[in-house]
């Protein structure tokens, strides 16, 4: 059973998740290092050089959680403002609302009953739609940018897991090594007794 288990800690998965390779665990860390040719510094170096990538995702990963965490409560506002504007529609009575013209300034605004509404899309474009339309759009992207938070999220923690498990392998095989030199220690100096 042990070695059935060394075996298989010690061939690399192929497992990954939306191209984030996954790392494997070393169980027995003599059996690693002769199926991979490698000594144990190129070990070292090569497992120090997969966490650094993993680093490099995990900040990217971090860097799109933040701007979809940002995303969403802009589109429940803007969905707010297209709802509201749905609900006045017909009855007459006019939305007083205040926005922002420009960073710190506000303006107030009467608006009468409104059939269209225009939504700022990006990269300057910005287009009229029909409430109903913008109502629809706007769900549509909230439903996309919250189901994109929750792929951000599971692949963060899946980098996290792999970070930890590269780590951990790293201290395995320092610590191998450390034990190697210390039994070759010993035995020169029995040797030479």
């Amino acid at each position: 059973m042990a070695s059935s288990s060394s075996e298989s800690s010690s061939t690399p998965m192929v497992a990954e998740r939306r191209g984030i390779p996954a790392a494997s665990f070393i169980g027995d860390v003599q059996t690693y290092l002769t199926e991979s040719g490698l000594d144990v510094n190129s070990s070292l170096s090569l497992l120090q050089e997969r966490l650094q990538q993993y680093k490099v995702v995990e900040m990217k990963l971090l860097a799109q959680q933040r701007d979809l965490q940002a995303k969403i409560p802009d589109i429940e506002k803007c969905l707010d403002v297209v709802s509201t504007l749905l609900a006045k529609k017909g009855t007459g009575e006019a939305l007083i609302a205040d926005f922002e013209v420009s960073e710190g300034i506000f303006s107030r605004a009467r608006i009468e009953d409104s059939d269209s509404v225009c939504l700022w899309l990006g990269a300057n474009v910005m287009l009229e739609y029909t409430c109903q339309e913008a109502l629809e759009l706007l769900q549509k992207n909230l439903e996309n940018a919250k189901g994109s938070l929750d792929v951000v999220v599971a692949d963060l923690q899946f980098v996290r897991d792999q970070s930890t498990i590269t780590q951990v392998t790293i201290a395995r095989v320092y610590n191998w090594d450390v034990h190697q030199r210390r039994l070759r220690q010993v035995a020169g100096a029995t040797i030479d007794s």
